[in-house]
């Protein structure tokens, strides 16, 4: 049931059109590393990597399913690290810090 309803959450978000969120400086960003779990399969970690991307405030995300890790690159003045920790609750899976990450 929950890889059925995180499907049709990505695909109605649509891998194709991820749009920037402005123009920010290296310095002004953070990048924070989540080991992520309930990654089942490739689509898992592809389709949070869309979602995330998707978010606003959010510059980049690169998901590993064998790694089942999550990199994570955003505006710190439009997110907190507990926001996005929600968010990847909210897609169903469970975040923990990584360990040197």
């Amino acid at each position: 049931m929950f890889r059925r309803h995180f499907l049709q959450r990505i695909t109605l978000a649509g891998a194709g059109s991820v749009a920037a969120s402005g123009t920010i400086e290296a310095s002004e960003s953070r990048t924070v590393t989540y080991r992520v779990k309930g990654f089942t399969c490739v689509t898992c970690a592809v389709g949070l990597e869309t979602m995330l991307q998707r978010e606003k405030g959010i510059i980049s995300a690169k998901a590993s399913y064998p790694k089942a890790i999550v990199i994570i690159r955003f505006d710190p003045e439009l997110l907190s690290e507990g926001s996005l920790k929600g968010f990847i609750a909210e897609m169903g899976f469970r975040v923990e810090e990584a360990p040197n990450g």
